[in-house]
């Protein structure tokens, strides 16, 4: 056995004895324990704390230095509270994902769908995007979800068993492309998260005041298929026990933008980009601070945290 592999499959016990715990606590106790080891990881592992500090300096510089420290405590405990969240979500089943969920803008979806158009949700590393997904599979509607795999191939497994329990089709990201038009042609829903440094693939857009390098595929896909992209955010409410209200919204597809397609592809881009920033405005500490979003650089003739403009083609 090689050390990765005996690394690998050391997670993967510690794995299945954490969702084991978390699948036998009572859910308020589960969650708040949750909670407790993201706030005290944020006290004294403190993994990534610089990208975290770093990042909500550059979001909220107005802000003093208590108020985004508090914040990204949170952050940890947050992640803390939805890790374990996730673990229970599989077993909860539909009408348990329903109790815990309220929708609104679900008539955008219907009405796509009667019309048959296709609809691509994307989503962000805000709320529990995994909760907001299986809030519309609980209520009836097929989704195929582009996932990344993991490194550790018994958590990927494990994943995806999960996922697929509770009615997830699964797109690997290798093959997103194929996959999202091949669900869109079937009548089934595409789910992507659009957030992460997408490096010199991306397009770049305003995201707090700095361009960040965003995904093009979403909007690339869109047009290509003439989808319907509706944002969707499942954020937690306030109180001790798990809710959460999933948050629908068609965006605009940017068809009057003069310059043609790739300037269609930017606008619609920037204006996912610019919803992710409302919401993170309104929940900042229910957002993936963690994740290095500003990562690449942007070439020079693009204006820090001005006009968008595409980033150059990959070599």
């Amino acid at each position: 056995m090689t050390r990765g592999s005996l690394r690998y499959r050391t997670e993967y016990l510690l794995l299945r004895i954490v969702a084991g715990v978390c699948g036998i606590l009572p859910e308020v106790l589960a969650d708040r324990a949750g909670a407790a080891l993201g706030w005290v990881v944020a006290r004294v592992g403190r993994p990534r704390w610089r990208v975290v500090a770093d990042h909500l300096r550059r979001a909220f510089p107005e802000a003093d230095e208590r108020w985004r420290r508090d914040v990204g405590r949170r952050c940890y405990a947050h992640l803390g509270a939805e890790a374990v969240a996730v673990f229970r979500l599989a077993g909860m089943g539909r009408r348990g994902v329903r109790e815990r969920t309220r929708v609104t803008g679900l008539g955008v979806v219907e009405g796509a769908v009667r019309e048959g158009r296709g609809v691509i949700l994307l989503s962000a590393h805000i709320g529990n995007w995994e909760i907001g997904g299986a809030a519309l599979v609980a209520r009836g509607f097929p989704i195929d979800v582009v996932v990344a795999r993991q490194r550790n191939e018994l958590f990927d497994r494990y994943l995806t068993r999960s996922r697929e329990r509770l009615g997830f089709g699964i797109i690997p990201r290798s093959e997103g492309r194929r996959g999202v038009l091949a669900a869109l042609r079937e009548g089934r829903l595409a789910g992507i998260l659009g957030d992460q440094d997408a490096r010199r693939a991306g397009v770049f857009v305003d995201f707090f005041g700095h361009p960040a390098s965003t995904a093009r595929g979403p909007a690339v896909l869109a047009l290509r298929s003439g989808a319907l992209v509706v944002t969707l955010f499942a954020v937690r409410l306030p109180g001790w026990r798990p809710r959460y209200h999933v948050c629908l919204e068609a965006l605009e597809e940017g068809a009057g933008t003069d310059g043609g397609r790739a300037a269609r592809v930017a606008a619609m881009t920037q204006g996912f980009t610019t919803r992710i920033e409302e919401y993170v405005r309104r929940y900042p500490e229910q957002y993936f601070w963690l994740h290095k979003r500003w990562k690449t650089p942007p070439p020079p003739t693009v204006p820090r945290g001005d006009a968008v403009a595409p980033a150059p083609p990959s070599a």
